[in-house]
């Protein structure tokens, strides 16, 4: 329960606090979900590795002849794929930090 003293004498209260955290195996089929979760982690960073590929040489053959639109397009898709690399493999540090940070939360 979240409360705050509205004066000296008075005590307010804001919130209600259900006491509930998360459990480990409290549901069945959680490791296939786990595995599910995985494997789609694994497709998008190969996904991610062609698309990078791709935005390469577009970018290089924008730079050889001269289209500065392709070049551009190659440079924009090569930082968009560097960066959901970046996210893909830091998904689970992100996940981690952000709940260990919402459970300092009173």
């Amino acid at each position: 329960m979240l409360t705050y003293l509205a004066d000296s004498a008075t005590k307010v209260q804001l919130a209600f606090d259900p006491g509930i955290t998360p459990s480990q195996g409290g549901l069945p089929g959680l490791d296939v979900l786990k595995s599910t979760v995985g494997s789609i982690n694994l497709f998008a960073i190969i996904a991610v590795v062609g698309a990078l590929c791709v935005s390469g040489i577009v970018w290089a053959w924008g730079h050889h002849t001269g289209s500065h639109g392709s070049e551009q397009k190659g440079k924009q898709g090569a930082l968009v794929a560097a960066g959901c690399a970046l996210l893909l493999g830091a998904a689970n540090g992100i996940v981690s930090f952000f709940s260990a940070v919402g459970t300092n939360v009173h």
